[in-house]
């Protein structure tokens, strides 16, 4: 009797197993030809991890509703702030904002009282966001094409554009930003920002970016948040005599923010580009497994002049491949980190993400 109730009580366990397991500290692959496989495994559909994510957005994926924005017509909006504006406060269910093709010349503010929105193009197709706005006007952190504030957004299949001029050293307030993330919990799949001088501002709250692409010319990924991008190209608009691709504002030694980019591609022309600048005391960026173009400066990264570099900052590579990744000429404040160090920036669990990621969303059916 004893051993028939240990094995029913086993049989249960292993139902329920596969459900309430996390499996975000799944190392991601050293190889890149893996990560589609390793994403699959370890970022399962909503139906296969019912109980496991966030009570919230569990709830909120339930019923989902979708708002179709076609420029020409023929869907429930002509414009994405139509849409936007139709988005109740303190929405609680995931809405679906389909964008058709074309260029949508639109700024577009999403305040942290409407949470669970997608973005979502056709990848065939991908529709563009654009506009000029610019520091001058509306400060750096405000100038962006598209601002979320709300938790749980996702973007997949888009172009984000500021069509602002380059700077060229003499207008004041000329950077612009193409977006800026300040909700928790954020995924970006597909998803292409283009800009010069601080195009993405990766501003707080844990994000997810996977096969994106970011384009600039002077700390154009900069912010505060915690974030992990993946298989993404970072590329390098030619022309700096000496440029920086990151600037973290990680203020304090307490705080559990920085960048980590893995299977990356840095690409572009010329040289004198560093991975990062110490924007504030505590800069984090860990740059693992990606490909570092001759663009890269053999000293890799700057402190700007921060004081113990050595001790606050934390500018770390491993595992990088391509003439850029040559570490011989790095600071002595770049680490070089060991498999042991490397561990806990290579998994999902650095953002949580067994609570919320979710893989990337189908176009809705109309």
């Amino acid at each position: 009797m004893v051993r028939y109730i240990f094995l029913v009580v086993l049989n249960t366990l292993l139902i329920i197993l596969p459900l309430t397991v996390s499996n975000d500290s799944v190392p991601i692959p050293r190889e890149r030809a893996q990560i589609k496989k390793w994403f699959e495994e370890n970022v399962k559909p909503l139906k296969a991890r019912r109980g496991t994510i966030d009570p919230e957005l569990e709830a909120a994926e339930a019923k989902p509703k979708v708002i179709r924005v076609m420029k020409k017509g023929g869907g429930d909006f002509t414009t994405i702030n139509d849409a936007v504006k139709s988005i109740p406060p303190k929405n609680d269910k995931r809405i679906i904002v389909y964008i058709g093709p074309g260029e949508y010349p639109e700024k577009i503010k999403m305040e942290r009282d409407k949470k669970f929105v997608t973005f979502i193009g056709d990848p065939k197709n991908m529709p563009t966001l654009v506009f000029n706005g610019n520091a001058a006007k509306y400060t750096t952190v405000e100038s962006g094409t598209l601002t979320v504030d709300g938790d749980y957004f996702i973007a997949a299949n888009l172009h984000i554009k500021n069509s602002s001029p380059r700077p060229d050293g003499k207008m004041k307030g000329s950077q612009a930003a193409a977006m800026r993330i300040g909700g928790d919990k954020a995924t970006f799949y597909n998803v292409r920002f283009y800009g010069f001088q601080d195009t993405f501002c990766d501003d707080r709250g844990r994000h997810f970016f996977k096969d994106c692409y970011i384009e600039g010319t002077a700390d154009f990924i900069f912010g505060n948040a915690k974030s992990i991008y993946l298989n993404t190209e970072i590329h390098c608009i030619s022309g700096e005599l000496q440029s920086w691709i990151t600037a973290n504002a990680r203020e304090m030694a307490e705080s559990e923010t920085g960048y980590v980019f893995v299977h990356c591609s840095v690409t572009g022309v010329g040289q004198g580009w560093y991975l990062g600048r110490a924007w504030k005391g505590y800069s984090k960026v860990v740059f693992a497994y990606s490909e570092l173009g001759p663009l890269v400066d053999p000293k890799g990264w700057s402190s700007s002049n921060q004081p113990s570099p050595n001790k606050n900052l934390f500018f770390a590579e491993y595992r990088n491949k391509g003439q850029g990744s040559d570490m011989v000429g790095r600071e002595d404040f770049v680490k070089k980190l060991t498999d042991k160090e490397a561990k806990s920036y290579l998994s999902l669990s650095y953002i949580d993400g067994s609570k919320w990621l979710l893989p990337p969303p189908k176009i809705p059916r109309k």
